[in-house]
């Protein structure tokens, strides 16, 4: 699915998952049962031009999600606002996965997918194809100087 953002730049839908990784360590030392380790799918738009991870408020207290300090965001038509984030997020998205702090957006419905994701996860943006595409198939490549 395609979507248009404010910005003219096409932004595209994946569905992902996000689980509280405070619980997933629970339940590696036995101290959880697996089965009751929050996690959840959730649509998110893949937004190159956007930088962070951003999560529903209601998708934070629903993983409960532990909140971490305070942000400055400014959205793409300029307005700026503070927001909180949650840390302890383990998202996983096109067989990847890896461990990220989002920004909690209280009225947003789905993620949003910005550059430090993909960049953690080595998903290439296939503009045409709108689809995320990793750079290796079978490795994340991590660029060293």
């Amino acid at each position: 699915m395609r979507t248009d953002g404010g910005n003219g730049m096409g932004r595209f839908a994946v569905r992902l998952q996000i689980t509280n990784r405070g619980d997933e360590v629970l339940a590696e030392r036995g101290l959880l049962k697996p089965g009751q380790v929050r996690k959840a799918e959730i649509d998110g738009i893949v937004d190159s031009g956007a930088a962070s991870l951003v999560l529903p408020q209601a998708m934070v207290k629903k993983l409960g999600l532990p909140k971490g300090q305070k942000v400055k965001v400014r959205y793409a038509d300029r307005r700026h606002a503070t927001r909180d984030t949650a840390g302890d997020v383990h998202l996983e998205l096109e067989g990847r996965s890896g461990l990220f702090t989002a920004v909690v957006e209280p009225k947003r419905r789905t993620a949003l997918i910005g550059a430090i994701v993909l960049e953690a996860l080595d998903l290439l943006v296939d503009c045409k194809l709108q689809k995320l595409v990793p750079r290796d198939p079978h490795f994340v490549v991590s660029e060293l100087e």
